[in-house]
């Protein structure tokens, strides 16, 4: 089993990150490279395909929910589940065959509850950025 496998419940098709590249208490930066057999892809402007908004946000999550499984404060058999999503902002599109990095900012983390910040970028740009909550609670 790879590490994100053991690190997220999420499997493909919506699985969004490849590696965690570095995790602390603090910060989280992940990546994920969007390949051309995304299943949205087809139907998502087939004639000019992008990466769903709502996408980047749920790659940006999963980043932040695999870094604080990684460094141990969720355990193994917790789930944590989007409750809100705030101060959302697409600044870049994101294409496919595109390298996504995110960068996640831990604001607030209890037994039931997890608040983050992130940013997406493709190299030096920034494609997107939120804040989100997820709720935390056992499978």
């Amino acid at each position: 089993m790879s590490e994100i496998a053991s690190l997220l419940p999420h499997r493909k098709p919506f699985l969004f990150v490849d590696e965690i590249i570095t995790a602390d208490t603090d910060k989280i930066v992940a990546r994920h490279v969007f390949t051309e057999e995304e299943f949205f892809f087809p139907g998502h402007f087939p004639q000019y395909p992008v990466v769903p908004g709502v996408i980047l946000i749920e790659t940006m999550a999963q980043s932040g929910g695999a870094g604080l499984r990684k460094i141990g404060i969720l355990g193994g058999t917790a789930l944590f589940f989007l409750a809100s999503v705030d101060k959302v902002k697409f600044r870049r599109q994101v294409r496919p065959g595109e390298d996504v990095r995110s960068e996640i900012l831990n604001l607030r983390v209890s037994p039931k509850m997890i608040k983050q910040s992130g940013k997406a970028y493709v190299g030096d740009e920034l494609a997107a950025e939120a804040e989100w909550m997820c709720l935390v609670s056992e499978a």
